[in-house]
């Protein structure tokens, strides 16, 4: 008994289980209106990256296609997408590789009326440039290019499937994939 005396007195009074009822409630009430707040925030966040042009691409994408060589020979690919829209702009990669070949391309792209301008870069050839185009609802028509390359690129989107055809000038000809969510 001595030893609890002593244990309030020290805090001066403070141990928890002498916390007046309502303080407590009190700080039920804050800790409650923090979660709610982080809760609403979050949401606007989510709701925020679903609007605009590039909404129906938000989200993590993997599916396989072909990819076809400047020799004509093909090879079968494994990829993964992953699109980051914020308004009317997108911040996407792609990821595609075979046991002898990867391309890893990514762009910042920004929808003005539907048309579509902003850079591209594929890190595996540290190569970049500048893509343009048109699209919005899922469906893109994009042409990406830099000194000695270019590349059309479309994209379509229905529901939670998506295709990718990429068509180029050079040693890598083009690509077909078939991505889902």
């Amino acid at each position: 008994m001595e030893h609890l005396q002593a244990y309030r007195a020290a805090g001066d009074g403070k141990h928890r289980a002498n916390k007046p009822i309502e303080a407590r409630a009190r700080n039920r009430r804050l800790l409650f209106a923090a979660a709610v707040l982080f809760v609403a925030a979050f949401a606007n966040t989510e709701s925020n990256a679903q609007a605009g042009p590039f909404a129906p691409l938000a989200g993590s994408w993997s599916g396989a296609g072909t990819v076809i060589l400047d020799d004509g020979s093909t090879e079968r690919i494994r990829c993964r997408a992953k699109y980051a829209p914020i308004g009317p702009t997108l911040e996407m990669s792609l990821t595609c590789a075979s046991d002898a070949y990867k391309f890893i391309l990514g762009a910042n792209v920004k929808s003005e009326g539907g048309a579509i301008a902003g850079s591209w870069s594929e890190t595996s050839r540290n190569i970049s440039g500048s893509l343009q185009g048109r699209g919005a609802g899922g469906n893109y028509e994009l042409v990406a290019s830099t000194a000695g390359f270019n590349a059309n690129i479309s994209l379509k989107t229905s529901g939670n499937k998506q295709s990718v055809s990429i068509r180029a000038d050079s040693q890598f000809r083009g690509a077909n994939v078939s991505l889902s969510k």
